[in-house]
């Protein structure tokens, strides 16, 4: 079964972190030795976002701005934001249902950097849209050292994201991602030129960007779209069709009308090249 990767109904997140609850029960009860872990992180917390704003600011925070203050930042985030709870359990689902490695709910949560840093950029999206734009880098600096994904707190980003394993994954500031994409290692989203203005690509709903992929300029990548990887992305790619090489040219066309969700990461899809 494939779950609807649109921010989801309260319903459904709760749903989910009812069975996240099992989960660290029955991981507490296998591994003694980690109870305390999972009793701070998932077990003592009344809600899946309560249990992320702790989690995330336990990470983040430093001598420099304490745990305590980013996780008052990140709790006012989702007060005055609900959509980010919604936008959160999209992007964990995305990985439990597209990631080969992942078998529980709580894995992505406690384990999983990529999914760390896009929860962490989340926050730091909001502040700059509140004009909180030097909190804003704060946070993406500290995503930056910890995670090694490198998000402008400027880009727009949807729902249903998977950044897997996130190493090297750079996204410049005037970048766009729709919702259900997923991003690979060593991606960068990256701009053209020494000028300012909108100079990142703007990626559809449905691509997959494989590892080492690099799109730069202000270019679009069409939906359900794919990237090979280590490809060289300079200009638009069409919908639905897979590009690779150096500079990236038309190798065929996915297989899948969403490869981000199959995650099939083959060159040659059978279709016709040009």
């Amino acid at each position: 079964m494939v779950f609807s990767l649109l921010p989801q109904p309260e319903s459904h997140i709760s749903t989910v972190w009812q069975a996240i609850i099992g989960e660290a029960r029955e991981a507490s009860r296998q591994q003694p030795g980690m109870a305390s872990f999972f009793h701070a992180n998932v077990l003592n917390h009344r809600d899946f976002q309560s249990a992320v704003t702790f989690y995330l600011a336990g990470r983040l925070g430093n001598k420099a701005v304490s745990a305590m203050t980013i996780q008052s930042i990140f709790s006012e985030a989702m007060t005055m934001q609900p959509s980010l709870a919604e936008q959160m359990m999209s992007d964990l689902m995305a990985h439990y249902e597209r990631d080969a490695a992942c078998d529980q709910y709580l894995i992505p949560l406690l384990y999983f950097k990529g999914f760390h840093a896009i929860q962490s950029w989340r926050i730091a999206h909001w502040l700059w849209q509140q004009g909180r734009r030097l909190l804003a880098l704060y946070i993406q600096h500290r995503i930056t050292e910890l995670f090694d994904v490198d998000i402008h707190p400027a880009a727009i980003l949807g729902s249903g994201i998977m950044l897997d394993h996130g190493t090297g994954l750079v996204i410049g500031e005037t970048t766009v991602i729709g919702d259900d994409v997923s991003i690979l290692h060593g991606v960068t989203l990256g701009g053209s030129g020494a000028h300012g203005g909108d100079r990142h690509p703007k990626v559809q709903r449905g691509v997959l960007l494989s590892a080492g992929a690099k799109l730069l300029g202000n270019i679009t990548i069409g939906e359900g779209a794919k990237v090979g990887a280590g490809s060289v992305v300079l200009g638009d790619v069409p919908a639905h069709v897979t590009v690779a090489g150096v500079p990236a040219r038309q190798v065929g066309r996915a297989k899948s009308d969403m490869p981000s969700l199959v995650m099939d990461h083959s060159i040659d899809d059978g279709g016709d090249s040009e």
